[in-house]
């Protein structure tokens, strides 16, 4: 039987009333702690949706039939002539592999600082071979073995005297490769050229820009090239 005494009736009534104000205060405080925890996991989360700025100075790097992009970095004459043995085989493992054609792929070899001089075609060795040849690290042609009046990287005679294996880049433009030629080390070249000759330094980045070889395409520094490739979807490989 329930104790219906004034005293029972009173205690529990009190009880009732403190479990009430125990539960309010319990609820209030899980409401603060998870409101405190939303800010300190929102602010930890990621900026997942940063995209980067499209310029139209980049548009070059869109090929609308590729469905493989692959940038190779180079930065001496050595490692262009890797980088064209390379893009070589990637155009060939794709075919035989994946049965793709050449226009299935994008592919974009960067020439700067020492590699630039071999973005010049012949007429500009033959002009300027010497600052060429300095800029490009005291290259040497490798039957000569003296200063290269054209550019060896056009000239499929060389087989293994270069790194590229006879394989040159007029056989690659016409598979669709293309050259991120650097602006800077292209003034940089034209300085070195007005100081040997005399002549004056726009006009003669002005010259060389005109005679870049088949597939090149000024850009304002190569290393600025490395970083809008990859951001327009190139995969990037770095030959040494």
């Amino acid at each position: 039987m329930i104790d219906q005494t004034p005293r029972a009736v009173a205690r529990r009534s009190f009880l009732a009333r403190l479990s009430a104000a125990v539960a309010a205060v319990g609820a209030v405080g899980a409401t603060r702690s998870a409101s405190a925890v939303a800010p300190a996991q929102t602010s930890a989360t990621p900026a997942s949706g940063w995209q980067p700025a499209r310029h139209a100075e980049d548009d070059w790097f869109e090929v609308p039939t590729a469905k493989h992009r692959m940038f190779f970095d180079t930065v001496s004459a050595d490692a262009l002539g890797q980088a064209l043995f390379f893009a070589r085989n990637v155009f060939a493992a794709n075919a035989s592999g994946y049965g793709l054609k050449d226009g299935d792929l994008a592919l974009v070899i960067c020439v700067r600082h020492e590699s630039t001089s071999f973005a010049f075609d012949d007429a500009m060795w033959a002009k300027y071979g010497a600052a060429l040849s300095t800029r490009a690290g005291g290259f040497v042609d490798p039957k000569s073995k003296a200063v290269p009046t054209t550019n060896v990287y056009l000239n499929g005679t060389y087989g293994d005297a270069l790194k590229n294996g006879g394989v040159t880049a007029t056989a690659l433009t016409t598979r669709g490769l293309r050259f991120a030629v650097c602006g800077m080390a292209t003034r940089a070249a034209a300085q070195l050229i007005a100081k040997q000759t005399g002549g004056n330094v726009d006009a003669v980045y002005t010259e060389l820009t005109q005679h870049l070889i088949p597939g090149g395409h000024m850009v304002p520094a190569g290393i600025v090239a490395v970083n809008r490739a990859q951001e327009r979807g190139y995969s990037f490989s770095y030959v040494a």
